[in-house]
């Protein structure tokens, strides 16, 4: 596929594995359910939705090349996604992660997304040596980032003019790796969309909802920052000011990928031109589809 893209979407892209019962579960539960394999990972979650609604998303990550790299390739091409620009591993494997999902919600996750990490920066070199920009004539479009990268990584493209012209957004990978983000954070050149646990990571504190954390967020030097909150109210905080929304109410059938749709159909809304306002509701929508089950994994 050769078309040009509209968005970069930089980060993991690898296979989902997935358990999900209709049980309230525990540690130690052993109940009936489902397993699926499906293509994930933040930043291919996030290119996915990006597609469905219209845009061209082109993936920078890397895949081993291997039986299991080519078969996700080869169903991120048959989803309309960019993949020319995936930096092709000989020696790492393809990534992979696994959660278990209950009637309560995620019960555990573990991410192996060490080929993406010990790539480092290879991932970045068509922004670099021409193919998609360089230092001298740095690319200028919408850039979706998320926190499976190195803290190393993370902190060299807070700084790299080569990221200076785009309209970054930013979304950590998990909880477990938020606090990598702080340095995009405090150069205040990107949007950050984030739960209310992360925020107050971020921040080194507690906040009581989503309203006081986007305003935290603001406050320690993010350009602008969306902070969801569960089934109550979300936040969008900037230099503009904070506002809030009540997402709609929903039956919860599953959570992995919930806040990636959110980021996806929050970038779409305003590359279409839809305010502060609308671009939050049509962010809540497509994460309330994501979580109930509306939205298809196909």
């Amino acid at each position: 596929m050769t078309s040009t893209p509209e968005i970069l979407c930089i980060g993991s892209v690898l296979w989902d594995i997935i358990g999900r019962s209709s049980s309230h579960m525990r540690q130690g539960s052993d109940v009936p359910g489902r397993i699926i394999r499906v293509p994930g990972g933040v930043a291919l979650n996030i290119a996915m939705t990006l597609r469905r609604q219209g845009m061209i998303p082109a993936l920078l990550s890397a895949v081993g090349n291997d039986p299991a790299g080519q078969e996700l390739l080869a169903d991120c091409r048959r989803r309309g996604l960019i993949t020319d620009h995936i930096y092709l591993s000989e020696d790492l494997p393809t990534d992979i992660y696994m959660a278990v999902e209950g009637a309560n919600g995620l019960i555990a996750a573990i991410a192996d997304a060490h080929s993406l990490e010990e790539a480092g920066d290879k991932i970045l070199r068509p922004l670099t040596d021409g193919t998609l920009g360089s230092a001298g004539a740095p690319y200028g479009g919408f850039i979706a980032l998320d926190g499976n990268l190195t803290e190393a990584l993370l902190a060299q493209i807070a700084v790299d003019p080569v990221f200076q012209q785009a309209d970054l957004r930013v979304a950590p990978a998990s909880p477990g790796k938020a606090t990598r983000l702080l340095p995009l954070v405090e150069a205040g050149n990107a949007t950050l969309y984030v739960n209310l646990e992360e925020a107050g990571l971020l921040c080194q504190t507690e906040f009581p909802d989503a309203a006081s954390a986007a305003d935290g967020m603001v406050t320690r030097g993010a350009k602008r920052a969306l902070v969801t909150d569960g089934g109550r109210a979300s936040a969008d905080g900037s230099a503009e000011g904070i506002i809030t929304r009540q997402p709609p109410e929903v039956l919860v059938t599953r959570v992995t990928g919930a806040g990636d749709s959110f980021m996806a159909a929050h970038i779409v809304a305003e590359a279409r031109g839809a305010d502060r306002e609308a671009a939050l509701m049509a962010a809540q929508a497509a994460a309330a589809a994501h979580v109930s089950g509306e939205t298809p994994y196909d």
